[in-house]
């Protein structure tokens, strides 16, 4: 496994803040000797499908243990977007109430637990305005902005190399600590941001291992998002092997989530987007450089499970496994977007910037349809795992519905944590999630009344089994997702007072969830 050069350098960073503060005495708080570590992992534009353990091929061994060991959601929801799911599951609210980009008006996770006496950690992807430093986090490492080239986030190139392949001209803003870099050049060649994610990980967790504070390591990665970038070592364990074309994948992928009990079977797999055409239809040159790209997205994924290893590893070595919390998920569905921006450089190495595409992004996402930046289940779905020896019993799957708000007021049970009122001055939004420990615990927790979505074009509200979904100016589609988990079949024609009933509900939520920012 390759290590950092940038070690010493990234050791004299500056450290945070050591604050500590009052705990509040909730029940669970008070009946824990003490407080549990939590590590959050996020990929990004991961479908639904990808890890072993939700039906993919991909090689994700680190992954599928912890859902072994642990618990799996088969209808967990996050925002269907970047920057608003990070806003909403940093701070438990609805990114329209809070601030999609400033979370001016709701306390973040690192906020929180900071003051519930915790070592806050941040290694990866930010995508807000302020820095994790200003919002509670005591250390960071990572890309403050959307997306970046793996290889080297800068616009310069490095002795021998080629220019790095870019989505824009402009310079991606990373950051050490608190200091904003805009056009980062790491001097190491063998710079991967996945790696140095994990690196950074690592390091902190060596630094911290004897402080008697828990650990709140949030672990964002920018796998797989476009660039496709990966090491050649790990796209050749799957070039060839998606010659078999994605209407093939998609068959094989809903086939083992019935098995594995990940899917009813009740429900039928969606077919191929019409967007899409049929694998088949390809020349042989097409389907060589399809197969490609998919083994450059696999090989991401597979590294970035490799990098999961290492931190889990770490923690095990350094005695803090048994009493931790993990949590993993994806920030959204599959991404069809195509910023293939140098079409003459093939996908992986540091010069080219290429994207997967609907045709992958579509099997990705299977069973379900559409993708990132819609609010159908293949947008805003996601994988699921819940981790934690001292609480949850092993190989559990649940089909109990969540929702990325939830993750808020689960870390302030398990820590007897307080959300603030306020902070410097500004009013903040309560979270409106619901806690997860009782699904943790085996339990049935009472639902959400309503869950409501809202990016772009893209609206929805889902309430019970039946779920509202509007893109642009298309009518409000309605689905049984008790018997139709697919949304395959669209009822708002039988049911016109439920849609009238349910519209209402978003458009009173949409009238009165938006910050004043």
């Amino acid at each position: 496994m390759m290590r950092m050069n940038r070690r010493q350098f990234l050791r004299t960073a500056s450290a945070g803040l050591l604050t500590t503060a009052c705990v509040s005495s909730s029940r669970y708080a008070r009946k824990k000797k003490a407080k549990p570590n939590i590590v959050l992992i996020m990929a990004d534009d991961m479908g639904y499908s990808d890890i072993g353990c939700y039906g993919g091929e991909i090689n994700t061994p680190n992954l599928d243990k912890l859902a072994k060991d642990g618990m799996r959601f088969t209808q967990f929801y996050n925002c269907a977007k970047c920057s608003p799911t990070r806003a909403t599951l940093l701070t438990g609210q609805y990114d329209q109430a809070v601030g999609t980009s400033d979370m001016r008006y709701g306390a973040t996770f690192g906020e929180v637990l900071r003051s519930a006496g915790y070592r806050t950690i941040i290694s990866g992807k930010w995508h807000q305005k302020p820095l994790p430093t200003t919002r509670g986090f005591d250390r960071y490492f990572g890309l403050a902005d959307g997306c970046c080239n793996f290889f080297n986030p800068g616009t310069v190139a490095r002795p021998g190399e080629g220019k790095p392949g870019r989505k824009r001209s402009s310079p991606r803003r990373w950051a050490i600590e608190g200091k904003a870099i805009m056009g980062y050049v790491p001097e190491d060649k063998n710079f991967y941001t996945t790696d140095a994610f994990a690196d950074y990980a690592v390091e902190r967790l060596e630094q911290y291992k004897n402080e008697p504070k828990p650990i709140l390591l949030y672990l964002p990665f920018t796998a797989p998002h476009y660039p496709l970038h990966a090491w050649p070592e790990d796209i050749a364990k799957y070039q060839g092997k998606y010659k078999i074309g994605w209407d093939e994948l998609r068959k094989r992928r809903y086939k083992r989530q019935i098995e594995t009990g990940m899917f009813d079977a009740k429900s039928r797999c969606a077919p191929r987007d019409e967007k899409v055409q049929a694998w088949d239809s390809l020349t042989e040159k097409q389907k060589d450089d399809q197969d490609l790209k998919m083994a450059v997205y696999a090989a991401m994924i597979d590294h970035m499970d490799q990098a999961i290893g290492r931190v889990v590893a770490k923690f095990k070595e350094i005695g803090r496994w048994e009493n931790t919390l993990l949590l993993f998920l994806s920030d959204n569905g599959g991404c069809s977007e195509t910023p293939d921006t140098t079409p003459n450089i093939p996908p992986g190495p540091v010069e080219g910037y290429r994207a997967l595409g609907p045709p992958w992004a579509n099997a990705s996402n299977t069973p379900y349809r559409k993708y990132k930046s819609s609010d159908y289940e293949g947008g805003n779905h996601t994988p699921f795992i819940a981790h934690w020896p001292a609480v949850i019993k092993p190989g559990q799957i649940t089909d109990q519905i969540a929702h990325i708000i939830d993750i808020m007021p689960t870390f302030m049970e398990i820590t007897g944590a307080n959300y603030p009122d306020e902070i410097e001055g500004r009013n903040l939004k309560k979270p409106v999630g619901k806690s997860l420990i009782p699904i943790f615990k085996g339990k049935k927790r009472k639902p959400h009344d309503c869950l409501y979505w809202q990016y772009g074009k893209a609206k929805a509200v889902r309430k019970g089994d039946f779920k509202l979904v509007k893109f642009g100016d298309a009518d409000w589609e309605l689905y049984d997702l008790a018997a139709d988990r697919t949304e395959l079949n669209d009822i708002a024609e039988k049911h016109p007072d439920k849609v009238r009933t349910m519209t209402r509900l978003w458009e009173e939520w949409w009238a009165t969830s938006r910050s004043k920012s």
